[in-house]
Parts: C-alpha cells; sequence; structure tokens
C-alpha cells in the first residue's frame, strides 16, 4: 500500500512536468533556434539531435516536429531501432531508415542518383544510436547528444557521422548535454564518462578528447590512429591491430541486404558468374565492375585487402582500372549508386547488350577485361613488393600468391553502358 502512494505521489508530480515546464528541452529549443538564425556554416542549418532511448527521441520529435515546420519551414525526421521512421515531409513513397538518412545527407548519401524525383529535404534528424555506426552524414555540421551514453566509444561514434573525410563545412560544432548537477551528484555520470574518455584517449588516440576538447596530449606515434578515427568511425580496441569492419562503413550496404533477403529468401544459391547492364551516372563511367573470389582463402596479398577472399575491381572499356581492389568502400558506393532502386532490366541496354555479345555467345571483349582486372591486382602487389624490397624487406619482390585467372571464381560481374 505504502508503494502505491508514493509511486501515486509520484506520478502526480511528473504530471505537472509539462514541455513548456520541462527545461531541458527549452534549453534544447533554444540551442536549435540559434543555430537556425545564426548558421555557422553559409546557410547550413542541419542538426543531428541524438538520444540513448527511442521514447526520448519520440517526445523530441512529438514537441519539436510541428514548431520547427511551423516557424522555419524546415523539416524534420526521425529514425530509431523500435520506431518506424517518419517526418514531417509530404511524400508519396513509404519513408524508410535509408531514405531518412539520405534525404537528411543528400551529398554524402548521393540522393541525385538514388531518389532524382524527391526534391525535397530533411534538416533537422532526431535518432538513437541505430544510426550512430557506419553512416556518412557529414552534410551536416552540428550535432547534439541530447543525453551522454555511458560508452565514450559511442559519443566519438556519434560525433564521427559529421567529423568525417568529404565534408564541406569549414567547421563543425559537437554540443553535449549533462545531466543537472543534483542528479549527476547521485549517478556521477559526468565523472565516470571523462575518466572513460581519458582511458580511451591514452590507449587508443592520443590527441583527441571530444568531451574535453581543451585537454591535449603529445603521444605522437598515435597521429596515424588519430587520423583514422577523423576519417572514419572504427573499432578501439583494433585501432592499432589492423582495419576493423566499421573502417569500411558497411552498415548501410548490410542494411541494403537484410532488407531484400526479405523478399528473396534464397538469394544465397544464386549460381556464380551472373551478369547485370546499367546505364552510367554523373559518378561513374562506362566499363566493367568484377566481383571475384579467390580460390585460396589462406592468401590474402599484403594483408591489404579488407574483404578478403573477395575482390572487387573497376575497369574502364579500354582496360584501364577506375578503383582497384584496395578501395572496396569507395567501389560498393559506385555499385549501390548504379543498381539501388533499379528493381527491373532496362530494356534498351539489354538488348544492345545481347547483340554485342550474340547473346551471351561472343563475350571476348568481357573475357579480356575480366583478365585486365586480375592483371591489375598482381600489377598493384608487384609495385607493393618493389615498396618492400627499396625498403628492406628481403624476399617480397620474389614471391607471388596470385598469378592469375587460375586462381579466381567469377562472382558476377556488372557491365556499365
Amino acid at each position: 500500500m505504502r508503494d502505491q502512494e508514493e509511486l501515486a505521489l509520484t506520478k502526480l508530480m511528473l504530471d505537472d512536468i509539462t514541455p513548456e515546464h520541462d527545461s531541458k528541452l527549452q534549453q534544447l529549443i533554444e540551442d536549435l533556434r540559434n543555430k537556425f538564425e545564426h548558421p555557422i556554416n553559409g546557410d547550413n542549418k542541419k542538426v543531428i539531435i541524438f538520444t540513448a532511448f527511442s521514447d526520448t527521441a519520440v517526445y523530441l520529435y512529438d514537441n519539436l516536429a510541428g514548431p520547427i515546420k511551423e516557424k522555419y519551414g524546415m523539416d524534420t525526421a526521425i529514425v530509431t531501432g523500435d520506431v518506424e521512421a517518419r517526418s514531417t515531409l509530404k511524400l508519396r513513397e513509404k519513408l524508410d531508415f535509408n531514405k531518412v538518412l539520405t534525404l537528411f545527407s543528400p551529398v554524402s548519401k548521393e540522393k541525385a542518383s538514388v531518389y532524382p524525383n524527391i526534391n525535397e529535404e530533411i534538416e533537422v534528424l532526431i535518432a538513437t544510436d541505430c544510426i550512430s555506426e557506419g553512416q556518412n552524414l557529414q552534410d551536416c555540421d552540428y550535432l547534439i547528444n541530447y543525453d551522454i551514453h555511458w560508452n565514450p566509444v559511442r559519443i566519438i561514434q556519434r560525433f564521427g557521422r559529421i567529423d568525417r573525410i568529404g565534408s564541406k563545412n569549414d567547421v563543425i560544432q559537437l554540443v553535449n548535454y549533462w545531466p543537472d548537477m543534483t542528479l549527476d551528484e547521485y549517478i556521477d555520470l559526468k565523472g565516470r564518462v571523462e575518466a572513460r574518455m581519458k582511458v580511451s584517449v591514452l590507449t587508443s588516440t592520443g590527441d583527441d578528447n571530444p568531451i574535453s576538447p581543451e585537454e591535449k596530449g603529445d603521444l605522437e606515434y598515435r597521429k596515424a590512429q588519430l587520423k583514422k578515427l577523423q576519417e572514419e568511425v572504427v573499432d578501439i580496441e583494433e585501432m592499432n591491430n589492423g582495419v576493423s569492419i566499421m573502417d569500411l562503413g558497411l552498415n548501410e550496404f548490410r542494411l541494403d541486404l537484410l532488407e531484400y533477403m526479405k523478399t528473396h529468401e534464397d538469394v544465397e544459391h544464386t549460381p556464380f558468374g551472373l551478369h547485370a547492364v546499367v546505364g552510367h551516372n554523373e559518378y561513374t563511367e562506362p566499363g566493367v565492375i568484377y566481383v571475384l573470389k579467390n580460390r585460396n582463402r589462406g592468401v590474402n596479398i599484403d594483408k591489404k585487402n579488407r574483404l578478403h577472399p573477395f575482390y572487387l575491381i573497376y575497369v574502364r572499356n579500354d582496360g584501364s582500372v577506375v578503383i582497384n581492389h584496395l578501395s572496396p568502400k569507395e567501389l560498393l558506393d559506385k555499385f549501390r549508386s548504379l543498381c539501388k532502386g533499379k528493381n527491373s532490366p532496362q530494356t534498351a541496354l539489354c538488348h544492345a547488350f545481347n547483340k554485342e555479345t550474340k547473346d551471351g555467345l561472343k563475350m571476348t571483349t568481357y573475357s579480356k577485361l575480366l583478365g585486365d582486372a586480375i592483371g591489375s591486382i598482381i600489377n598493384v602487389k608487384e609495385e607493393s613488393d618493389l615498396d618492400s624490397f627499396l625498403e628492406g624487406v628481403q624476399g617480397a619482390l620474389f614471391t607471388k600468391e596470385i598469378t592469375g585467372l587460375d586462381d579466381f571464381e567469377l562472382i558476377c560481374f556488372l557491365v556499365i553502358k
């Protein structure tokens, strides 16, 4: 009975805390107003608001989206792991996770090729940590942590959405909302997170602390790790021991695949050697993208191919290389921009390809280009071997794990017209 009375009293007190009396929400509204009226990069008004909880994200969306649309004429969206994505946009098409992120960061997500018929953009994105890894959102220059995650790596990952190579912004800003002093004295969140951050700084980045920017270190030998952290969000534990899968930023590709597998469950039984024909766009040029698999899974050329045993190579029609196998993320971005949203064959291109190849009986041109693609792998290795030899690594110049076509299986290829 006493517990019921205490809970009833607590609920009665909480009922008095309406959005108008929520000082934290009112501070957020004031920060957004200042950002919209005084952008830090030209007319860029884009903002990401991170929270650890989907309930909080919904609360913020319900109280911010309408007023932002009404007062500033800008659209807001919400993405979480367990609530359907929605926005103030009035679109005919159904809104999903990837579409929200593309409309929020149209340059980095190549909206012009993915959704060419949608002209609207999203200016404010409210999200949980479901987007804190592997997303390129560097069109935005202002990120707010509405709550501080207890794990400092998560804070780094959140900031890494906008602190990325390719940003057109001169400056970017991170705003952290700490608990009020009374609450923080109870949970000591600020002290614990700052202590963890210092440990992360000393053991990983050496020079970068997004919570305390005034705190600097002098660990010169960590500059390479710092540069990697600035370019891509990686697993802190793996920064000194190779490349993490996070370095590839492959989350968006995995999400595409999972979405595709919902309606194509038998995709894993797809035979090797399939091909498709697609028209080039403003980001690509005519040629072929080959997807190969090394028959020897134990061989990884100089341990530089991040997708081993798979190799992706993009060659022009003259056999020269556009993107070699050492840049899989860039190549997959091109692949995605060419194919995403295309669910049926492009009839005219298919007819032209069939006429060129006599319905697939005369594939001499594409066999030669395949040889050029594999030759590029060997050439890159020989260049690497020569560099190693000149640096004093004896024997590297005289060993070849890869010799030619017999070392690979052709998974598939994409002809770009």
